[in-house]
């Protein structure tokens, strides 16, 4: 019997592992959204006594029996310093589907955010809040060398990671040409582009759009940058000035997603 390649064991390994994984939420905030999310897999409900009378008639409406414990001893593996306000919850990471499904234009000219190598939890989670506030179709993200759905994420989120598809995709270059077949124009983000973002965003009002942000220092990676159909700016009112990704996000969506709403 032949030899599988490195590669497919490789893949198949990590598609067990996703699918065996679990993560702790924390924060009355995410708790309260991810029980009240019918698409969650719950697995796992801590509480103190104090939280779960802040939570309300959300506990017993979600089917979940929680786990009542003393607050000097909460017994869940979260980061020192993790402020869980009595509240934890173990699920699974949401299933959004195929990036084929989610990206589909109709319904209008839908805004993707693409983020390659943006590992930093918070400013995935500030991502996702501002992708559900503009309306984005998703965010999409490859699944190594990018933020993991963690408590830190969804905290930072605020509510969004239920709501606002985070997808994780195998290869972000693959997926950007994927894109394109179906219709949509890359944007890139760099501080040193030809064309401004107002430039672009004024004939991109009916074109499928996705957003292509880099992390912060090192930017895109060259396949990445070679596979935008466009690269723009965000250019400071004096002559310095620059925005961290997360913030560099909202700016952008707001930019493309205006036009949209006119």
């Amino acid at each position: 019997m032949a030899q599988k390649p490195k590669w497919v064991v490789d893949k198949e390994r990590d598609r067990r592992a996703a699918a065996q994984a679990t993560v702790w939420l924390f924060g009355l905030h995410a708790v309260r959204d991810a029980l009240q999310n019918p698409m969650r897999d719950r697995l796992r409900l801590v509480l103190t006594k104090n939280a779960a009378d802040r939570l309300g008639d959300v506990v017993p409406a979600s089917g979940m029996t929680p786990e009542i414990v003393d607050p000097r001893r909460f017994p869940v593996p979260l980061d020192p310093g993790s402020v869980h306000q009595g509240a934890a919850l173990e699920v699974k990471a949401l299933d959004w589907g195929k990036l084929d499904d989610l990206a589909r234009p109709g319904g209008g000219a839908p805004v993707l955010v693409l983020l390659d190598r943006v590992t930093d939890p918070h400013n995935a989670g500030a991502i996702l809040r501002s992708a559900e506030v503009f309306g984005a179709r998703a965010v999409v993200a490859p699944s190594r060398h990018s933020a993991p759905e963690t408590g830190a994420l969804a905290k930072t989120a605020s509510g969004a990671l239920e709501r606002q598809p985070y997808l994780r995709v195998g290869n972000l270059g693959d997926a950007m040409e994927k894109l394109r077949d179906l219709g949509y124009v890359t944007v890139g983000l760099d501080g040193e582009a030809p064309e401004t973002l107002s430039e672009a965003a004024a004939g991109l009002a009916t074109t499928p759009t996705a957003i292509v942000l880099g992390a912060e220092g090192p930017g895109l990676r060259d396949r990445t940058r070679s596979l935008c159909d466009r690269m723009v700016r965000i250019d400071p009112a004096g002559a310095f000035g620059s925005l961290n990704v997360s913030n560099a996000a909202a700016v952008a969506l707001f930019a493309l997603t205006e036009p949209r709403d006119a």
